[in-house]
Order: C-alpha cells, then structure tokens, then sequence
C-alpha cells in the first residue's frame, strides 16, 4: 500500500525543483532567447540524467533494458511535445507575470487525463475527476483576475493553453514509453526513459541552433553556471515524474502537481515582489482542496 502511494511525494518534489527551474529559465530567456532558454534545461540536462542512469545500474546491477520497438514512438512523442511545451511557456512568460503564466499551463491536468484515458486507458473514477474540477477551478479563479485576465490579449491566453496540451501529451509518451519496456522495476524503467528522452531533446535542439543561430550555442556556453544550475534542477525534477508516471496514471501525477502554482506564488512574491490578491488566494484554496481529494480517493 504505502509502495503504491510514492507517486505523491515524488510529485511534490518534483514540482518544487520545475518551479525552482522555470524562474531559471525566464532568468535565461532575457539573455538566451526562448529557444536558447528551452535548450538549457536539455544540453545541461542530460548529463545528469546519465549519472542518474549509471547509479541506478551500479546499485541494481541490472543491465540496460532491451527497447522494444513501439518504445520509440511514445519517447518521441513525450521528447518532442515537451520542447514545444517549454518553449511556449517560455514565450507566455514574456507576455504574462510569472504565476499566471504557470496557472495557464497547469489546465494540463485536465488534458492529462483526457488524453491518458484515450491513448493509455488510464481509469478515471468519479473521484477523480471531481478532484482534477476542482483543483483546475483553482488554478481558472487564480488567473482570471479582473480586468488583468486578459491583459496582453488573446495570445497569451492561447501559448499558455498550448503549452499545458503539449506538456499533457508529453506525460502520455513518457509514460508510454516507460509502461513499453515491461521491466519489473520501475526505477530503471524511469531512469532508463529520462536518459534517453533527454539525449533525443538535448541533440535535435542543439543540431537546430547550430543549423539557424550558432551565436546562441556561443551565448549558452558562456552562461554556463546558471545554465548548469537550470539544468541540475530540470533533470532531478524529471527523473521524479518519471518515477511517477511509473507508478500512476498522468492524470494523478498532473493533478498533484498542481501544487506548482503555490509555489510558484511564491517564487512570484518573494522573488519577483508580485503581490497575492485575495482572489489568488481563494484559488490557492481551491487547489489545496483538489489535491487532498485527490489523494483521500486513492
């Protein structure tokens, strides 16, 4: 039972270390651009990924999986809708303050769980679902602030709904593809998946940027030691949904994580000196109320 129940704190930490990387990347996006700032937390990424990867090997002792060929379409899917997810978040950020943006984003839940019960048949019970409602009306009250709501127009209110589809057909490849290998340890077949979805994101951009813009390479390498840091926390934060997603549907995992609006409010007040209306603040409550249901029906 209690086996059963760790997809919830390795969520929670994996949504503090995104949170932790997103205010890095928007940091990075003013000098690297969008496509370079995306870029940081693959090329900077994957090298952790691989450490992780030969731990996990090292303490196992279990060689590499045997892939199976549909592994590679659902690690393709998952690899390339997250490089247009994060770089659609990093293009809403431009436009919208920091929370809201990620509140935008985080309708992913309910995407999430449309498409894990179509391409997955991940089960939804009524429980569920009245959980992932009430959570996602949190995260709407909290964006859809007064006459703010649709400050900077239809665009960005567009980018941030995008982004949050790309995100959840992200979460479905990569569960896909972990499900695929059919290991009976769902460590590696976490670990394993992360590695190489990482190695696929981290080649196709760099081939892209040095193709189009070389000067971004030049300007990330110098950038270095916050990029490494952005990196680090993007690769640790994966490696913990992936080890959700091993364990449970991604309409559980991105329902959870929805706890990444709270902290990025307050990334966005102590960092950023953005203040909380008392209209966040009921739909903070909201997404507390959400996330409690959703565990209590587990």
């Amino acid at each position: 039972m209690l086996a059963g129940l760790l997809w919830i704190p390795f969520t929670l930490l994996a949504a503090a270390g995104q949170t932790a990387r997103n205010a890095m990347q928007r940091e990075l996006a003013a000098a690297l651009g969008t496509v370079g700032a995306t870029h940081v937390r693959f090329l900077f990424g994957f090298p952790f990924a691989i450490v992780f990867l030969v731990g996990v090997l090292a303490v196992t002792g279990l060689p590499l999986p045997a892939v199976p060929a549909i592994y590679w379409p659902w690690i393709i899917l998952g690899a390339g809708a997250q490089i247009v997810a994060t770089a659609l978040m990093l293009a809403t950020m431009n436009d919208r303050s920091f929370v809201v943006t990620i509140a935008y984003i985080k309708t992913e839940a309910i995407q999430a769980a449309l498409f894990g019960l179509i391409f997955l048949g991940d089960r939804l019970t009524v429980g569920m679902v009245v959980a992932i409602l009430v959570a996602t009306a949190g995260v709407v009250v909290m964006s859809l602030k007064g006459k703010g709501a649709m400050e900077g127009g239809l665009r960005p209110v567009a980018l941030g709904l995008l982004s949050g589809a790309m995100f959840a057909l992200s979460a479905v490849g990569y569960r896909g593809a972990i499900l695929s290998l059919g290991l009976p340890g769902f460590v590696l077949a976490a670990t394993f998946t992360l590695a190489v979805g990482l190695i696929l994101q981290a080649g196709l951009l760099t081939l892209y940027l040095a193709l189009r813009d070389g000067k971004v390479l030049v300007a990330i390498v110098l950038a270095w030691r916050p990029s490494l840091f952005a990196g680090f926390m993007g690769a640790t934060a994966s490696q913990f949904w992936f080890l959700a997603f091993a364990l449970t549907s991604v309409a559980n995992v991105r329902t959870l994580a929805l706890v990444e609006v709270l902290f990025a409010q307050a990334i966005s007040y102590f960092v950023f000196k953005q203040t909380t209306t008392r209209r966040e603040a009921i739909g903070m409550s909201l997404i507390v109320a959400g996330c409690v249901l959703l565990i209590w029906v587990q």
